[in-house]
């Protein structure tokens, strides 16, 4: 270590006495470097702590995900040669509680139909599929985009293809008469979710095709008969529409189920980008129709977004997987198309959001979708910070890395006194890096800076403007949680109805945070920060 070389000796010892010193080991290790002056490699820096990578290389849209015998399936859009973009496989990961991941072995390969694009898997319970065919076995089918890139042009052919597999998702074996589903004339056809429909017992899909959603039924998941199509001026329409998602839901606090239909779209998101939209109605079978009120809302304004921040996208729910309160489970690519080719890591690309619970609420405002961390997060939870009536008067330091290593951390906040600005945090660091968010009074707006959070010159629309999110919940009160991990920062507010997803890229860990407010002080009544183990 040639730091060693030109110090004070006694200094040295000083210096390492006190690290040893240090409980957490990862704080440890970034105290060391930073006195040492020496540059943290692109794993300790940018690697999640507990949001799933791949090892290697390039991923995208979670696939086919499912629940069954005690574990949770992650498959993914993966390109295994590179770490940009390219020829489509499916990655594959599994977990028991959906926050530790353990990668395996590529689960789909190219074929002679082209590259294998997004699409879900569900389990076959009744073996209506007739795929069964070992004792005992409960069959996954896959569902899946097979994209072929036509000679002499920029086109492509899009067609629906299915696999299954009788070892319970670890390998595929590919059905004989693929494609299920043919298409000849359309560009964009693809990421087929399919879902069971228990009240008129059949296999229903959503498809993306174009700027619209198509609906398919079917008695064995071979054979499918198109049935209506939905979207077309509904919505936002910025760019593509993409990994559509039907289901659903109980309303909380009522007898009601409504519809859900989410919709990915690139560009078009309401800070730039890619993002999710989100449709609440009725399906009969047939069609998908909106909400009456929900239907004069969105005329009026769009604002139904799974998640206002830059970085969720192409979000489905895992398949088998419904809680005991009727809610689903999902999770999301962090990333947006604007820059993901361009982010500064080079082993890897992209991560995946944390798993979310997708709930249903109506109030005042019609209806509204909450999504917040899975309750299985709450068993990482691990040191523990609290303060309660914390008068906020000018920059208030809450807390340092001293106390808790802040590169993983799960913050919960309230406040239901506000002064007439409004509040910022702020995570900043030796290296001068500042990620700002908070909530802005006058506009009535929550935001995320990440201007100025450390490496931005890789793409130019990556930080070219704050992102904001309108705040709709009518409750005086302001709650919020706050997921950190290194590089990605996910926010939750008024108990998950307004949701923000950023990643950024410091250039050495944030050691600080602190909560500020211009004008007049202001009483946090409580904020508990927990560092999160991995």
């Amino acid at each position: 270590m040639k730091g060693f070389r030109k110090t004070n000796p006694i200094l040295m010892l000083l210096v390492l006495s006190c690290l040893v010193g240090c409980k957490d080991k990862s704080q440890k290790d970034h105290s060391l470097k930073e006195v040492l002056n020496e540059s943290f490699s692109e794993e300790e820096l940018y690697r999640p702590n507990f949001h799933f990578t791949p090892k290697a290389n390039w991923m995208n849209d979670p696939n086919g995900m499912f629940y069954y015998n005690g574990y949770y399936h992650l498959y993914f859009q993966y390109h295994p040669e590179s770490n940009v973009w390219g020829p489509m496989h499916w990655g594959h990961a599994i977990s028991s509680d959906m926050i530790t991941w353990t990668e395996q072995p590529i689960a789909i390969y190219p074929d002679e139909l082209g590259t294998i694009f997004s699409g879900s898997a569900v389990v076959d319970i009744n073996n209506s599929s007739g795929f069964g065919k070992v004792s005992k076995s409960t069959p996954i089918v896959a569902i899946y985009t097979n994209s072929k890139k036509l000679e002499g042009n920029d086109n492509w052919k899009q067609t629906q293809s299915i696999a299954y597999s009788n070892d319970e998702g670890k390998t595929f074996t590919k059905y004989e008469n693929n494609p299920v589903i043919d298409n000849d004339k359309i560009k964009d056809f693809r990421d087929p979710k399919v879902t069971w429909d228990d009240d008129r017992s059949k296999w229903v899909m959503s498809l993306a095709v174009g700027d619209k959603i198509s609906f398919y039924e079917s008695k064995n998941l071979k054979e499918w008969d198109f049935l209506s199509d939905f979207g077309q001026e509904i919505g936002g329409h910025g760019g593509v529409w993409e990994c559509p998602d039907l289901f659903k839901l109980p309303v909380l606090g009522t007898d009601e189920y409504k519809w859900v239909l989410f919709v990915s779209i690139n560009p078009g998101g309401p800070n730039g980008g890619s993002a999710t939209q989100y449709f609440i109605g009725d399906f009969d079978g047939t069609n998908f129709t909106l909400d009456k009120e929900f239907e004069k809302s969105i005329s009026k304004e769009h604002n139904y977004w799974l998640d206002f921040g830059r970085d969720n996208y192409a979000g489905v729910t895992w398949s088998n997987a419904i809680k005991k309160d009727g809610s689903k489970l999902m999770i999301g690519w962090m990333s947006n198309w604007d820059y993901a080719l361009k982010v500064p890591t080079e082993k890897w690309r992209s991560a995946m959001t944390v798993a979310r619970k997708i709930q249903l609420q109506k109030d005042e405002n019609g209806y509204r979708l909450l999504s917040n961390p899975v309750d299985e997060l709450n068993a990482y939870r691990d040191k523990k910070f609290k303060k309660e009536n914390l008068v906020i008067d000018g920059e208030t330091k809450i807390i340092s890395s001293s106390n808790i290593d802040l590169t993983s951390l799960e913050i919960n906040f309230k406040t239901s006194e506000l002064n007439k600005a409004g509040f910022t945090f702020s995570l900043t660091n030796k290296s001068g890096d500042t990620l700002a968010f908070g909530y802005n009074l006058n506009s009535k707006r929550f935001f995320v800076d990440r201007r100025k959070a450390g490496k931005t010159e890789f793409s130019e629309k990556f930080a070219e403007v704050v992102s904001y999110a309108p705040r709709t919940s009518l409750n005086k009160n302001i709650k919020g949680k706050v997921i950190l991990d290194k590089t990605s920062i996910e926010l939750f507010f008024d108990d998950g109805e307004t949701v923000m997803t950023e990643i950024f890229f410091p250039n050495s860990p944030f050691n600080n945070l602190t909560i500020k407010s211009k004008d007049q002080e202001f009483i946090l009544d409580s904020i508990e920060i927990n560092k999160l183990k991995y």
